[in-house]
């Protein structure tokens, strides 16, 4: 088939490689110039395990083009994916105007039958939307069909993801648009499921705002199991062996963030707004969630007498491994907190540390290391935020040996406490406590 996608990010350029990877003619548009330039050249524009590949090979075998023209890749084609970012406005609503300005475009490039599916994370009635602006901007009714097909891509493992869906959304009005993109996904070998638009809308949020539940609820109990001296692992291991409830995303930890998880959970929010309905349930997920990094530096806080003049290391700068990804990303929050006490930050991660240079640059409060080991000279604590492999691996005593006070915080649960204390650490960990740790979180509460 002849396939264009609208938009480069994460989900379009992993979406096209793929189709491309199938033996599709793929043409992605991006209206950045140095974008489409790096990416004719077979030269990835994000971080993601195994798309260079994948990138090269399509560019070089000739099924894989870019564009900054939208109506050339829409003349091209007989399936359209949008896949255009859908960022929180101020009210949590996703801005639709990449999706708007999208349609606009495709719109006056349709000079026959197109499928025009929304790959993009919206709001329920967004395809009745696009079809309006479709129409309005020249497209004859009788060559456009909207389609709906949600993506449910993991940063770090998306290639992977497409290859091997749980299943797959296909969410149509006509039967013959739904068989286009069967008969296109069918290569995937994986389930596929067939509904009305509206519910295929409405799939995307409710998956990911049931999983940011999950973790919201471990969390929760995380704090709860510090107050009373239990192990969050153990309770986590206990509830997840139920096969109703599954060992998936309860793991304990400083909480989500990412690209996905906080703008999907406020969307869904603000869609059963906009239908009049509270959704109270999800405004607990959001409020555990802002919680718990904050409660955890409050740990490290008390410990060290304050941060003003401490010097803190950490570990990890991307919202989880492989992505240079720092959207929504808990380090950033770390790192506030800390300089905001006084206290001096020097972070280490092994891709994202130029993405935060830009969002977060050096300072006399703010340091990036070169190297792995040489994050936590001098340091007074050290904290993992991020749960790289490079980290779990490490040589814990060689760390220790370069620091002023051997304080460990792990944000992710990764490392043994027999191991690390036998390193010379003082441990602390989320959902785990000693008896003065107990004590230390009841006098945070009551203090």
């Amino acid at each position: 088939m002849r396939i264009a996608v609208i938009g480069t990010g994460y989900v379009g350029l992993v979406t096209g490689v793929v189709l491309a990877e199938f033996g599709h003619d793929v043409i992605c548009v991006d209206k950045d110039p140095e974008k489409v330039e790096k990416l004719k050249q077979g030269i990835p524009t994000i971080y993601e395990p195994g798309l260079e590949e994948l990138l090269k090979r399509g560019v070089s075998e000739g099924r894989f083009k870019v564009t900054a023209s939208i109506l050339e890749a829409t003349r091209a084609s007989e399936v359209i994916f949008i896949a255009v970012g859908t960022p929180p406005g101020e009210d949590g609503a996703p801005d639709l105007t990449q999706v708007r300005e999208a349609a606009a475009e495709i719109g006056k490039g349709i000079n026959e039958k197109k499928v025009i599916v929304n790959k993009s994370t919206v709001p329920v009635g967004t395809g009745d939307l696009v079809e309006k602006i479709l129409l309005e901007n020249g497209a004859p009714a009788d060559c456009i069909d909207v389609v709906s097909s949600p993506e449910f891509l993991r940063e770090g493992s998306a290639i992977r993801d497409t290859f091997e869906p749980d299943r797959v959304i296909i969410g149509a009005s006509k039967r013959s648009a739904a068989l286009k993109l069967v008969e296109l996904y069918a290569p995937l070998e994986r389930p596929m499921l067939l509904t009305d638009l509206h519910s295929a809308e409405l799939i995307k949020y409710a998956s990911n705002s049931f999983l940011a539940m999950k973790i919201s609820f471990i969390n929760a109990m995380s704090q709860l199991c510090e107050l009373a001296g239990a192990n969050v692992g153990d309770v986590a291991k206990g509830i997840g062996a139920d096969s109703r409830i599954g060992t998936q995303f309860l793991h304990a930890g400083l909480g989500w963030g990412g690209s996905c998880f906080p703008k999907d959970v406020t969307g869904l929010l603000a869609t059963a707004n906009s239908y009049g309905y509270d959704l109270p349930l999800l405004k607990a997920v959001i409020d555990i969630n802002k919680d718990q990094t904050r409660l955890f530096l409050e740990r490290m806080e008390f410990r060290l007498g304050g941060f003003n003049g401490k010097k803190i290391a950490m570990l990890g700068l991307a919202f989880k491994p492989n992505t240079d990804d720092i959207r929504d990303a808990k380090s950033i929050e770390v790192i506030e907190r800390i300089v905001a006490g006084g206290g001096f930050v020097r972070a280490f991660d092994p891709v994202a540390t130029a993405n935060m240079k830009a969002a977060c640059p050096p300072n006399n409060q703010l340091e990036y290391a070169d190297g792995l080991y040489d994050v936590a000279i001098d340091a007074d604590a050290l904290i993992l935020v991020t749960e790289w492999n490079e980290f779990r691996n490490m040589d814990l005593g060689r760390m220790r040996s370069t620091m002023n006070q051997g304080l460990l915080y792990d944000g992710r649960r990764i490392y043994d406490r027999a191991t690390v204390e036998q390193a010379g650490f003082e441990y602390h960990v989320i959902g785990e406590s000693t008896r003065e740790t107990s004590d230390e979180r009841l006098q945070l509460y009551v203090g």
